[in-house]
């Protein structure tokens, strides 16, 4: 039995579900976002907030921590892009853009601004959960690579610093390379910090040195 909380989900969106009834273009985007809202209710997923794209939707965004943001935007979808995506920028999460935009050139640009999956109107409600479940498996699995490849960074980074770290230990003491290597793995030990960090320090007190 699955017993995993459902994904929390803010929508992103105008308030359609009122509109005036001599809009038709209105009354299709009303529709069409109560067809979206049916669909994430019928797949189990909690609905925390329905936000509009304004300045305050980072900060809204930042108190709510949802796991899953939905952008429902109109034809002119690309000004709530924008706010969703500066408001997610220090805080990524899988953005799903749901839009009656039928014109696709705009996909690769919504893409590299972050977002996860672009799904065009016409969407049944039963189709929804699917493509959710396919957003938040391709996000994580890309968050995995951009984690894997910051660690790599890191660690090429610190080999440097220790690299460096090694090299004024021999020149000031006149040691071998396992030897300074031991003086700092020592000095990590002893301080309880990282062996990059101790180097780093070294680095720091000979550049102050000079």
């Amino acid at each position: 039995m699955d017993t995993a909380p459902a994904l929390r989900i803010v929508i992103v969106a105008p308030d359609t579900l009122a509109p005036d009834p001599a809009d038709a273009q209105a009354w299709w985007e009303a529709e069409r976002s109560r067809s979206l809202r049916i669909g994430l209710l019928e797949g189990g997923y909690n609905i925390v907030a329905v936000l509009p794209p304004d300045v305050f939707l980072p900060e809204r965004l930042a108190q709510i921590q949802p796991d899953m943001i939905i952008v429902d935007a109109e034809s002119q979808a690309r000004d709530t892009l924008e706010h969703v995506v500066f408001a997610t920028r220090d805080a990524r999460r899988p953005i799903v853009l749901f839009t009656d935009d039928s014109d696709t050139s705009h996909v690769k640009d919504a893409i590299a601004a972050g977002v996860t999956a672009y799904v065009v109107a016409g969407l049944a409600s039963e189709r929804v959960k699917p493509v959710l479940d396919i957003a938040l498996a391709r996000f994580q699995h890309e968050e995995g690579l951009r984690r894997e490849l910051a660690d790599a960074r890191t660690q090429l980074q610190d080999r440097k610093v220790v690299d460096r770290a090694k090299g004024i230990l021999m020149s000031r003491h006149r040691c071998n390379e396992q030897d300074a290597y031991e003086r700092l793995r020592k000095a990590s030990m002893d301080k309880g910090l990282r062996l990059a960090d101790v180097a780093q320090r070294v680095i720091d007190v000979a550049d102050m040195l000079g």
